[in-house]
């Protein structure tokens, strides 16, 4: 073992703060990574404060979005080298070998190892996450950063990133294809930039007006307030694919009711309350509802091609570590456009 530098939380009302933890020593398929942008997701703030269904384990070191550079490698590593470019997301590890994990769909293995609080399979206790200064990850969970991007940009595409980009592919928006986007933050922002390179028609669903100019800078054709009854009714039954990254709680019939026949609506979003389905918003028109988490590794890969093919990287803030708390109380206010970035350089005064 050797000891990092890091930030964690040692409860739910504890501030983030300054600590040294334990990372393992190599083994032969691992790679050891310097961190040098972390991004926040507003999952971490959940994590964090144990707001989802009491399962943190403290102390916790949050963060799946994860941009540095390898420094060793072990023995057995054929894909990295020391001094490339790398990143790490939402998971670190998994059983190999069921059925999800043959198909490339490591995100919904039952054995799935997360980046932060989970299960640590080789030290015992739980996983730390990437507001650290290095970290230690099996050679299958790294991922390689193309060089041409702004690195702070990148590390949000770990997680926002490919939470808006898998549903996309999945459902096969394409050029020629009506999509709506329903939310313009952290991960609605990325799902403008992703249908548009696709080629679609690009709506943007937001209930204030006054992000209507920037929907339109990030690439969306129009943009509706869903608080007016009248813009709404003028898009009924006419999109193919509804990205719904909304987490407040809303009338998901008012967006399905703008599906055309077959049309999918995707929850990537998760209000706290059930969302109330009418039937007949469903059967009248074949459409359907459903969910996206993540993507798996090689997903995540083609992503991160597909970014830097198309100079694509999320709106970030970045920051330095001490001000990881204040970034937390601006995250509840949505006072963001549309992700804070730390910048772990700042880790070294510590």
């Amino acid at each position: 073992m050797y000891n990092a530098k890091a930030y964690s939380a040692a409860s739910a009302t504890s501030p983030l703060a300054s600590d040294t933890i334990a990372r393992r020593d190599l083994t032969e398929h691992d790679v050891q990574i310097e961190i040098l942008f972390c991004g926040i997701c507003h999952s971490d703030l959940h994590m964090v404060r144990n707001e989802w269904g009491g399962g943190t384990v403290y102390p916790i070191v949050p963060g799946h979005e994860m941009v540095g550079r390898i420094t060793q490698v072990g023995s057995a590593v054929t894909k990295y080298k020391p001094g490339d470019l790398a990143g790490v997301g939402c998971m670190v590890d998994s059983d190999g070998s069921c059925p999800n994990c043959k198909t490339g769909l490591e995100q919904f293995c039952p054995n799935l190892t997360l980046t932060y609080n989970s299960p640590d399979k080789h030290l015992g206790g739980v996983t730390y996450g990437g507001y650290s200064d290095s970290i230690v990850v099996d050679e299958r969970f790294v991922l390689r950063v193309p060089t041409n991007l702004d690195l702070p940009g990148v590390a949000p595409l770990l997680c926002a990133g490919i939470t808006t980009y898998s549903p996309l592919r999945h459902w096969d928006v394409t050029k020629g294809k009506k999509v709506g986007v329903v939310g313009i933050g952290g991960l609605g922002h990325m799902g403008v930039k992703f249908a548009r390179a696709f080629g679609s028609h690009v709506v943007v669903f937001t209930t204030s007006p006054n992000k209507k100019e920037d929907a339109l800078r990030l690439g969306a054709d129009e943009v509706v307030v869903s608080r007016n009854a009248d813009e709404m009714q003028q898009h009924a039954g006419s999109f193919d694919f509804i990205l719904d990254t909304v987490s407040a709680n809303h009338d998901i019939n008012a967006y399905l009711n703008l599906l055309r026949l077959d049309g999918n609506i995707t929850l990537v979003g998760a209000p706290e309350k059930p969302l109330e389905v009418a039937a007949f918003s469903l059967i009248m028109a074949r459409r359907s509802l459903s969910g996206s988490n993540i993507g798996g590794i090689a997903e995540t890969q083609e992503m991160l091609d597909f970014c830097g093919e198309h100079n694509i990287t999320a709106d970030v803030e970045v920051i330095p570590i001490q001000k990881v708390n204040e970034a937390y109380e601006r995250l509840l206010k949505s006072d963001v456009k549309y992700r804070f970035c730390i910048d772990m350089a700042s880790l070294k005064s510590e």
